[in-house]
């Protein structure tokens, strides 16, 4: 989980967008941001399962890419907050459509969407069968 960026090793730019976002935590992180700033302890509530380690190594990562600010009050007790640049907002937008499929195609769970049962094929169109015709014997 390096935060060694790979210019010119790039197949096309969703690798170079991955490498970005790339692992566990970051895409929801985005996400979480993208509803408001958020202090370091209500991220990570946001956030269920992620390690306060973790957490921080991502948020490095983030603000290294430009994706993430983070704004530190010199008070006491001292005071972080973090919230989207531009390009966060701007990588948020990038990722609605994405969202906007798993929400269709992996929560409702629909077969008839290739839901949650795996099945994601498309089905071929039903072959008619012939009806045998009565035929009259006068």
């Amino acid at each position: 989980m390096g935060a060694v960026r790979r210019p010119g090793a790039y197949v096309c730019g969703v690798d170079a967008a991955m490498d970005v976002i790339g692992g566990k935590w970051k895409v929801v992180i985005l996400w979480a941001l993208g509803e408001g700033m958020h202090r370091f302890g209500a991220l990570r509530r946001a956030l269920p399962g992620v390690t306060e380690k973790v957490l921080t190594a991502q948020l490095r990562e983030l603000e290294a890419a430009g994706i993430v600010h983070r704004e530190e009050y010199c008070e006491v007790p001292p005071r972080v907050e973090y919230s989207l640049t531009a390009r966060g907002v701007a990588l948020n937008e990038a990722l609605a459509p994405l969202g906007a499929w798993g929400k269709a195609n992996v929560l409702n769970g629909s077969p008839a969407a290739g839901g949650a049962d795996g099945d994601d094929h498309v089905s071929p169109a039903p072959v008619p069968v012939p009806v045998p015709v009565p035929v009259s014997r006068e």
